[in-house]
């Protein structure tokens, strides 16, 4: 008797942790909007997990033409953070959210403009930010990528 009860216990855990393990998966969602650039590879632009979301490194591509619009760091760093808006906006969230961001220069130099625009979307309580200096594709300048809490 002691044996099935045993027995009995240890299945009601497993089963419970496998359909946890089941919701986990499920928690997953890919944000998409004909509102930000389609990814140019095998990613997604925004995924939901966990209560935030994930936005993938973004370059200056304009979403009405789906082209690179390269400029002066001021432009691309302006055009990359309205499409990062846009993102969050489709995944419920917003830039008030951002709680990390991750900052790729070509050059360091431009590390100074690139602050200005920031400043513009990014008004108080800041992110925590990291920023490189990276070799980047394509000639660009910049890329941006965060992470930020979902609105409940």
């Amino acid at each position: 008797m002691r044996v099935r009860t045993l027995f009995l216990a240890l299945l009601a855990l497993y089963v419970g942790a496998a359909s946890q393990a089941q919701v986990s998966r499920s928690d997953k969602k890919i944000i998409s909007s004909p509102d930000f650039p389609k990814p140019l590879g095998p990613y997604s632009q925004g995924v939901v997990a966990g209560g935030f979301v994930f936005v993938a490194g973004q370059g200056p591509i304009n979403p009405r033409t789906q082209k690179m619009e390269l400029g002066d760091i001021q432009s691309e760093t302006r055009l990359e953070l309205t499409n990062i808006s846009n993102i969050l906006k489709a995944a419920n969230s917003s830039l008030e959210n951002v709680v990390k961001v991750s900052v790729l220069l070509a050059d360091l130099k431009d590390f100074d403009a690139m602050n200005e625009v920031y400043r513009e979307f990014f008004k108080g309580n800041f992110p925590a930010r990291t920023t490189h200096q990276a070799v980047l594709r394509s000639g660009r300048k910049i890329e941006i990528d965060c992470i930020a809490r979902v609105n409940q």
